[in-house]
């Protein structure tokens, strides 16, 4: 990989500048990543932040870097249902919680989020894997429910109910499971 840097101070051009060289180079058959250093404030991916305009410019890769923070945003060059073990397998082995939100059809343990303003059904009891329901109306629970109900809006009362019931939560591979 060849690399170079663009120095200069804040407002100069330097954003610009490599917005306009990634398609360029591009045109060249040149594949583009972009290693961006977020002094200021880290905030990535809104309309007119330097990530969003290289990622628009086509950017393959961009790499946002602060003091406390990182992210990698990669561009797809096909389209990839990812499956969360997959994800998973990417994140560090040293964390004591792994908070995944969305992949409703996994086979992860769950805690299923229903709100009765939002007019959508629950999940429970179709899917197998919720283990309790947090909700602001458990009153209106539109059936009776044999797991655990939880006040979405008291996030100490889930924290608590989460760490005591931790072994529930163990990770295992889907090779290593039975």
């Amino acid at each position: 990989m060849k690399v170079v840097g663009f120095a200069g101070f804040s407002g100069s051009g330097k954003t610009t500048l490599v917005e306009q060289l990634i398609p360029a180079l591009k045109l060249r058959g040149q594949r583009v990543s972009v290693v961006k250093h977020a002094h200021h404030r880290f905030d990535i991916d809104h309309p007119g932040k330097d990530t969003w305009r290289h990622r628009e410019a086509g950017a393959f890769e961009v790499l946002a870097a602060s003091p406390k923070r990182m992210v990698l945003m990669r561009e797809l060059e096909t389209v990839v249902e990812h499956s969360v073990h997959d994800l998973l397998a990417q994140l560090r082995a040293d964390v004591d919680w792994v908070l995944v939100e969305g992949f409703k059809q996994s086979d992860l343990p769950k805690v299923e989020v229903w709100r009765q303003a939002h007019g959508k059904p629950l999940r429970f009891p179709d899917d197998q894997h919720i283990v309790a329901i947090a909700t602001d109306t458990p009153d209106t629970l539109p059936m009776s429910v044999h797991c655990t109900v939880l006040d979405l809006n008291r996030a100490d009362d889930v924290a608590a109910w989460l760490v005591d019931n931790a072994e529930r939560f163990e990770y295992r591979t889907p090779l290593s499971l039975p």
